[in-house]
């Protein structure tokens, strides 16, 4: 590959020789990601995996204005019930400050830590996609609210629901723990730094965003707002790389400094995960407080814990509640949606994931070929069968 791969040096010279003039002049490469400095040399390269994710993000571009949300206009007028419309209501209030909460942490916190400029690579087209999140969701509240009042009491709901900002609340109590160093030299300024980046990644992204997308995937089932389910495919898509990545930041810290992942960073992870379950507890018995059939609190309070065990797996951490997904419609959520997107939008779009078939935020099924739209998928797997490893359709 000429991006990742680069060739030996010749002989008589070694590999630190050879990329000296590489660095910034006076400058030192960092030994760990997250040594402090602004490490500008992408060659050689040293963390590869995370040029890949970024060339991946870029295959599973998409735009606001794809998406059709006129259906969901006459499901709002005519066929949700007052207790759904309550739902809807408090979804798009959740939505409207979310992403923005990500974004700014993005910006303020982790970027100027993680010193790798390929992995600042995937943290710009991450930003560009928190920023698309966000004008999905301005575009939902203008189309779902046409009353302005109502329209702007959305978007100050971080101020005025309460189970809203108990949710801002919980996140700033994380993740501004960092916010005023420069650097994160001692090993307990970058614990501080592995718990901001796990909260973003199992609790803010990964647990209230993944709730969130069960209300929709739940209101889909039943033939409702099928342009918010959607666009929700795009965004649930995006999140799950997001998470990936962050995982592939705590992987990699992990293997270059161990000690830091001792007794009391798990205690304060499983800490994090329960209050943030309260939190999103607190914020079900809002959203289904005036009664929606078909949905539970105590389903729900079991998906969250469901969730909750899937990210402590995916940091390498036994199970804290043995809880088994109680919703059904999570299972398959994405893959035919988006197989149906792709045949009415052009064909150079590409995708860089397959989805999540079993709910729980891991892709999958990571490489599709280049050229998706073109492929056939014989065996409805959500994969094109011109893929290595699948069979031919002949």
């Amino acid at each position: 590959d000429p991006i990742t791969d680069y060739p030996e040096p010749q002989a008589g010279e070694s590999l630190a020789d050879e990329f000296e003039s590489a660095s910034p002049v006076g400058a030192k490469r960092p030994t760990n990601i997250l040594d402090p400095g602004y490490d500008l040399t992408l060659r050689p390269m040293r963390y590869p995996q995370f040029f890949d994710m970024y060339r991946d993000a870029i295959k599973n571009t998409w735009t606001v204005e794809e998406i059709d949300f006129s259906d969901d206009l006459v499901d709002l007028q005519r066929k949700l019930m007052p207790a759904e419309k309550h739902l809807v209501g408090r979804l798009v209030a959740f939505f409207a400050t979310g992403d923005s909460i990500v974004s700014n942490n993005l910006v303020l916190n982790l970027y100027q830590h993680i010193n790798a400029p390929e992995a600042r690579m995937y943290l710009s087209r991450q930003l560009y996609e928190e920023a698309l999140h966000v004008q999905f969701y301005l575009t939902l509240l203008d189309n779902y609210i046409p009353d302005m009042a109502e329209r702007e009491a959305a978007f100050a709901a971080v101020e005025n629901i309460p189970s809203i900002r108990a949710k801002a609340e919980f996140c700033f109590k994380w993740i501004d723990s960092i916010q005023g160093l420069q650097k994160i030299e001692t090993p307990e300024q970058r614990k501080q730094f592995l718990l901001n980046l796990i909260c973003f990644a199992t609790c803010i992204e990964g647990l209230f965003f993944f709730a969130a997308f069960a209300y929709v995937y739940f209101l889909r089932s039943k033939g409702l707002l099928n342009g918010l389910a959607d666009g929700t495919n795009w965004v649930f898509r995006d999140e799950s790389c997001h998470m990936n990545f962050a995982f592939e930041v705590v992987d990699t810290v992990r293997k270059e400094q161990p000690e830091l992942f001792d007794d009391q960073l798990e205690a304060d992870i499983r800490q994090m995960l329960n209050e943030a379950i309260d939190c999103e507890h607190l914020f079900a018995a809002d959203v289904l407080g005036e009664g929606v059939p078909g949905m539970s609190l105590g389903d729900t309070r079991t998906y969250l814990e469901f969730v909750a065990d899937q990210r402590l797996a995916q940091l390498g951490y036994a199970p804290e509640f043995g809880s088994k997904n109680p919703f059904s419609f999570m299972e398959l959520q994405d893959v035919q949606g988006l197989s149906n997107f792709f045949e009415r939008t052009v064909s150079t779009y590409h995708v860089g994931v397959a989805g999540d078939v079993d709910g729980d935020g891991v892709c999958n099924n990571i490489d599709m070929c280049p050229g998706y739209d073109d492929m056939q998928d014989c065996d409805g797997d959500g994969v094109p069968d011109d893929c290595e490893g699948e069979p031919d359709c002949n």
